[in-house]
């Protein structure tokens, strides 16, 4: 993962911390979904946060951070 601000890689205490909000997110302030576009508006990457996997997806196939 990369810091675009600084264009530059995330450092691990970096990406733990931003692991460990994903994780309280998921645990406390995801309702029913979040759906989001982020990245380069030109080339975006689409972002879907459920309780559920999505339709034909096999859970096996997340990986647990």
């Amino acid at each position: 993962m990369r810091n675009e601000r600084h264009d530059e890689r995330l450092s691990d205490e970096e990406l733990e911390l931003f692991l460990q909000y994903l994780h309280r997110f998921a645990n406390h302030d995801l309702d029913l979904f979040a759906l989001m576009q982020v990245g380069d508006p030109e080339h975006p990457a689409y972002v879907s946060l459920s309780r559920t996997p999505g339709v034909g997806v096999d859970p096996a196939a997340y990986r647990r951070p």
